[in-house]
């Protein structure tokens, strides 16, 4: 089979006319996201959309793309994935020599003092943990079970946002930092992105106070990047070690078709091959196939899974 592009022009053509609704008023959009009312209140900062964009690459090259790909956008909770990335450069860099270690034996927080989380629990969203952050109750995302770690599987923007915590002091410095000098910076990226916390999470490492950024977007802030820079964030070989990447696509016990904040193979319709970062309910999406050698990435747009799977069917398999 070859590559057969007038396909996947095709399905990029059509992906720029599902453009995601409400996005004029990003205030109006956020608040109609969060179910809990009490909870509402946006804390970081909001970015206007600009509208559908999106890039394809093909071992490496881009074939097709929509909209404005070079205008940063909000990625919601394709953040969580990147959050993942940045957890693995701890890892290989030796400050996160075993996730199944309590957290607390790394870090000292108060927030989780005392308990058995692990960064493991953390990375798979099975950590149970109950409490506040930075103002919002974990239990926002769903009911306080009171398990134990590692009992439950729950999609959580707190317990996410607890991690970036623990992350900021496992690294004694801000996270975009280091995606900066560890992934960003060497993969080529440009200066566009930014990523950005709440104005109340703060913490303090040393004498200097310092941000932490938020793993969504759930109130505001989250990663803020283009198209074409959010297509180089995907795990692989001079990037992330082979161990790190085998632990991201593991498969969770508790959810099989989750790893460590990215999911695998999401969509009914589409290669069993696939792992995606996906955020606000699949209007920003990364979708990377090892065995294609392709990435796609689309920003404020519906009908991802249309997309994914015209174009996967346009893409030969690699070898």
């Amino acid at each position: 089979m070859a590559l057969d592009l007038p396909a996947v022009h095709a399905a990029a053509a059509a992906q720029a006319e599902r453009v995601t609704p409400g996005i004029g008023d990003m205030s109006a959009y956020l608040a109609s996201q969060v179910k809990e009312r009490s909870h509402r209140e946006v804390l970081g900062p909001l970015l206007p959309a600009s509208g559908a964009s999106g890039v394809i690459l093909h071992r490496g090259e881009r074939i097709a793309a929509w909209g404005d790909p070079e205008t940063p956008e909000m990625a919601f909770s394709v953040t969580k994935s990147v959050v993942s990335i940045v957890a693995g450069v701890a890892f290989d860099r030796g400050l996160l020599p075993d996730p199944n270690r309590p957290v607390a034996d790394t870090v000292d927080l108060p927030e989780l003092a005392g308990t058995s989380v692990t960064w493991h629990h953390l990375l798979q969203q099975t950590s149970e943990w109950d409490g506040y952050l930075w103002g919002k109750p974990s239990w926002q995302d769903g009911p306080r079970r009171g398990g134990t770690p590692g009992s439950a599987w729950e999609y959580n923007d707190v317990r996410v946002n607890l991690l970036c915590l623990a992350l900021t002091h496992l690294f004694g410095r801000s996270l975009p930092s280091v995606l900066d000098e560890h992934v960003l910076g060497p993969l080529g990226a440009s200066d566009t992105w930014s990523w950005h916390g709440y104005r109340n999470s703060l913490t303090t490492i040393g004498d200097e106070t310092v941000p932490v950024v938020s793993g969504g977007a759930h109130w505001g802030g989250g990663l803020w990047i283009s198209a074409a820079d959010l297509a180089l964030l995907f795990p692989r070989n001079g990037l992330l070690s082979e161990s790190w990447i085998e632990r991201s696509w593991t498969p969770c016990p508790l959810k099989p078709d989750y790893g460590y904040l990215w999911w695998l193979n999401p969509f009914p319709s589409t290669p069993s091959t696939g792992r995606a970062a996906r955020g606000n309910a699949d209007q920003h999406l990364l979708w990377v196939d090892p065995s294609r050698d392709l990435v796609i990435v689309s920003r404020w747009g519906r009908g991802v899974e249309e997309l994914v799977r015209e174009v996967s069917e346009a893409v030969p398999m690699v070898g």
